[in-house]
């Protein structure tokens, strides 16, 4: 990506050069996570479904005429809002791991350093934590305007259905509600849009990644949410053209399932074909679901976090600091990566009175750009490897870890 403020164009072709230049990176921590999250669900599901087998059918199936007994329901009722919450709390995790993979992958791509499977997953795990809580906390906040006017709506419903004379004008409220409650969701939510880059990054807690988010798009949100929605219908559209082939191997695999069953009629056997086209058809569809699933939520995160390196770029000479330290680097006074820059700001040119990169920093006392308060590794010991974080712009960087 170059290190000048990032139009449209810059934005979505730098999405997709870090996702075609590490996509073995992404696509191996996203697999990881998804089997992981699927296993967990898949065993929910089968533990609730044991713990409540002997109530399904009274529930589903009870006698004509009469109703499912209360021994019966509210077993099954605890056991669905129970597993509910459980599927949802996990399918959050998951999520939070992948919303702090891309950033991580993000800062490696800037300075254009190689990497790693392993590196990239204990980044992902190391933020997780405050990325899920900076994802709880955006989703209240921004979705506290529609959960007020659906709180508003349901006591207006009850009364409209429930006097002597009913009347579903009680319908028409809730639109009438939501139309000023969506937009400023959408608001909030694009206000808040960076703070899971700002949580990775800049290795900020939940509260403080909200208020450098909203410090950052402040000014700028129009652009912001105009590129975020282009990187979505961007994302969508790629992420449908990766499913339509799978989807249409699958259905035309189902195709013999079909016409031999409208003529073997009911109660005819499946052939051992039949079953095999079935599964065949039915695995198509779920990869490529799976596949494009995994291209849209990760092009959508790279677009969200390089606008957060854009707002960086233009408010913070970000681009200045980085190729700062990257001299500094290459002088041996800062702290040295593990593997040395391919592209990025390396290969951009600056001129000084001492080189091509400047003067050197030779106090080793004075504080590196990545640790601004902290000093340099004194002599005979060793130097520390490259923090994963932006260098820092900011003075008095507050923070809530």
């Amino acid at each position: 990506m170059p290190l000048k403020p990032l139009g449209l164009g810059d934005v979505v072709s730098a999405s997709f050069a870090t996702f075609g230049r590490y996509w073995k990176q992404l696509v191996g921590v996203m697999l990881t996570v998804l089997g992981l999250c699927l296993a967990v669900m898949a065993l929910l599901v089968g533990i609730a479904v044991a713990a409540v087998y002997d109530h399904i059918e009274p529930v589903f199936d009870p006698p004509y005429g009469q109703d499912p007994a209360a021994e019966h329901l509210t077993p099954f009722l605890v056991a669905a809002v129970t597993l509910f919450v459980l599927l949802s709390a996990v399918g959050l995790l998951c999520m939070a791991v992948l919303t702090a993979l891309c950033p991580a992958i993000l800062q490696e791509a800037v300075v254009g350093r190689p990497t790693t499977f392993r590196a990239m997953w204990r980044a992902a795990l190391r933020r997780t934590p405050a990325v899920l809580g900076t994802l709880a906390l955006t989703g209240m906040i921004a979705g506290a305007p529609v959960l007020v006017a659906v709180a508003v709506w349901i006591p207006v419903m009850i009364v409209s259905v429930s006097g002597d004379d009913p009347s579903p004008g009680g319908l028409f409220v809730l639109p009438l509600l939501l139309l000023p409650a969506i937009p400023v969701s959408v608001w909030l939510g694009t206000r808040l849009s960076l703070a899971p880059a700002v949580a990775v990054m800049e290795k900020a807690g939940p509260v403080t990644a909200l208020r450098r988010s909203a410090a950052l798009v402040k000014g700028d949100w129009w652009r912001i949410f105009g590129i975020t929605l282009v990187g979505s219908m961007i994302a969508a559209s790629v992420a449908y053209l990766i499913q339509m082939p799978f989807q249409l191997i699958g259905m035309f695999g189902m195709i013999p399932l079909m016409a031999e069953g409208s003529e073997a009629g009911d109660g005819a056997d499946l052939s051992t074909g039949l079953v095999v086209a079935l599964v065949f058809g039915f695995l198509c569809i779920m990869i490529g679901s799976g596949l494009s699933q995994m291209f849209q939520i990760g092009y959508s995160q790279l677009v969200s976090n390089l606008l957060y390196v854009d707002q960086r770029l233009r408010r913070e000479n970000l681009a200045q600091a980085i190729l700062a330290e990257l001299a500094a680097q290459a002088h041996g006074t800062g702290p040295m990566p593990a593997t040395a820059p391919t592209t990025g700001p390396a290969t951009a040119p600056t001129t000084g009175p001492t080189g091509p990169a400047g003067p050197a920093n030779t106090d080793p006392e004075a504080p590196t750009l990545a640790h601004p308060h902290r000093p340099e590794p004194q002599p005979g010991e060793e130097p520390e490897t490259l923090p994963n974080t932006l260098p820092e712009t900011r003075p008095n960087r507050p923070t809530d870890d």
